[in-house]
C-alpha cells in the first residue's frame, strides 16, 4: 500500500487539554499512521467564537496508507471516542471541544468535497497561530 504524508493540527480547550492532545497523538499512532514528526505546543484564545477556555494546540506530520475520506472518517471516529459530540460542519459555529483534529495537507494534493478541503486554507493562511505551529514542526 502507499504511504501519504498528512499535516494535521490539534486543539483541545476542554478538560485537561494537554492530556487530550497527547491521547489524541496516541490514538493517531496506534489506529491512522506513524507520527514523523511534531510542533511546539502552543496555548491560544479561542479564534472566531467567544470563550474563557484556552486552548492547548499541537501540529504533527504523519504517514498513513488512508485516503482523504477514509482518513478524515477516522479522524472524526477519534473526536467522538473522546468525547467529542458537536461537528462545527453541523453547526456552523464553533464551540468549546475536547479535541479538534484537522487535515491541514496530504501529500501535495489538492482536495474539495463538502465536507473536507485539503490543503486547509484557514491553517495555512488566516491563523496565525496555526501558521507558528507549522512552522515549528521537528522531526522525531
Amino acid at each position: 500500500m502507499s504511504q501519504h504524508l498528512v499535516t494535521l493540527l490539534l486543539g483541545s480547550n476542554l478538560g485537561n487539554p494537554e492530556k487530550n492532545i497527547e491521547a489524541a497523538k496516541n490514538l493517531i499512532a496506534s489506529e491512522i499512521g506513524t507520527i514523523l514528526a511534531t510542533s511546539e505546543i502552543l496555548h491560544t484564545q479561542p479564534v472566531e467564537f467567544v470563550s474563557n477556555n484556552i486552548f492547548c494546540n499541537i501540529a504533527l506530520v504523519l504517514k498513513t496508507q488512508f485516503s482523504p475520506i477514509k482518513l478524515l472518517n477516522l479522524i472524526k471516529g477519534i473526536e467522538f471516542d473522546m468525547g467529542r459530540t458537536e461537528d462545527s460542519l453541523i453547526t456552523k459555529g464553533y464551540v468549546d471541544r475536547v479535541i479538534d483534529i484537522d487535515i491541514v495537507l496530504y501529500d501535495r494534493i489538492i482536495f474539495e468535497c463538502k465536507t473536507l478541503q485539503i490543503p486547509h486554507v484557514r491553517h495555512l493562511y488566516k491563523r496565525d497561530f496555526s501558521r507558528k505551529l507549522l512552522q515549528s514542526i521537528k522531526t522525531h
